[in-house]
């Protein structure tokens, strides 16, 4: 089982600032790297993912690195850090990272229907125990609710003749796998060199499938208002819907007065939570070379105040 390289994780370690014993969540696990290199600094870990494979996976690679008794894995998804936080009784964090988005392990696995470079069941689940699938998606949604999620998830400009293609295709046979979806887009699409035709439409569905833009904002909200003083919060992101999110949320836990411009007088009260941290937001140029899911990723941080 592959997963991929932990992206930017010496800058990542570098800005968490590891204390020995400290406890930092990532909820978003994959295949573990960042959490190794968190517990190789002498921190412990508490991670979350949706996908038992990763927990299993983790679990496995960190108990063969010696470090029993030093992470908590669960197998749910982090919106919910603060409800786990409270059942082990954890108040405040020295740290916390999260990796958004979907694994090279995910992505490589045919059957998991996440890649339209493979011929598979159309899935798209990140938690294989969820009803809702990819086939679910494009087969039952109605015309108008499949241009939004095309349109707004996957920034697709051609959203409206792609849906009016599957219809038409649907109406013919229900579309059950990633290699007629794909077939079915590349038909009414223009290759663009260098992306692949269908690209944007299976991020939408996935997106849509996983809820990933759901709640976002608030969940790095409260996660990051679990942080001791001092302590820090990463996010690394993979497409521009993500990282807006991030950054508005971001933004205004940073700034003192969220009253509208026109208004002379603070009448908020809101004050500023955490402060921005300025980094390098983008993988360099050895990283790119080494590790091509890199090319995509976004970097913020902030630190409690």
């Amino acid at each position: 089982m592959f997963y991929h390289e932990p992206i930017m994780p010496e800058r990542i370690l570098d800005i968490l600032d590891i204390k020995k014993d400290g406890i930092y969540f990532d909820g978003t696990l994959g295949g573990g790297g960042h959490s190794l290199g968190i517990l190789k600094a002498g921190g412990q870990i508490i991670a979350t993912d949706l996908d038992a494979d990763a927990i299993a996976y983790s679990s496995e690679r960190f108990k063969n690195e010696g470090y029993c008794g030093r992470y908590t894995l669960i197998k749910g998804n982090f919106k919910n850090a603060t409800a786990y936080l409270d059942e082990l009784g954890i108040d405040k964090l020295d740290g916390a990272l999260l990796d958004l988005g979907v694994s090279s392990h995910q992505l490589d696995t045919p059957e998991r229907g996440f890649s339209y470079r493979y011929d598979a069941p159309l899935d798209m689940r990140m938690n294989k125990n969820q009803c809702l699938t990819g086939e679910n998606v494009i087969n039952d949604y109605e015309p108008a609710k499949l241009i939004k999620i095309l349109y707004e998830y996957g920034e697709e400009s051609h959203a409206k003749r792609i849906v009016q293609k599957i219809v038409e295709e649907r109406q013919k046979e229900r579309i059950t796998t990633t290699g007629r979806l794909s077939r079915i887009i590349e038909e009414c699409m223009p290759h663009i060199r260098g992306s692949h035709p269908a690209k944007q439409t299976f991020q939408a569905i996935r997106i849509e499938v996983n809820g990933e833009l759901d709640g976002l904002a608030e969940a790095v909200t409260s996660i990051t208002r679990r942080l001791k003083t001092g302590a820090r919060i990463c996010v690394l992101s993979f497409h521009s819907l993500e990282d807006r999110i991030i950054k508005e949320a971001l933004r205004a836990m940073s700034t003192n007065c969220l009253c509208d411009k026109s208004i002379p007088v603070c009448v908020c009260n809101h004050k500023a939570e955490i402060k921005l941290i300025k980094t390098e937001k983008k993988a360099d140029s050895i990283e790119l070379l080494t590790n091509p899911r890199s090319k995509s990723a976004m970097l913020r941080a902030a630190e409690k105040i």
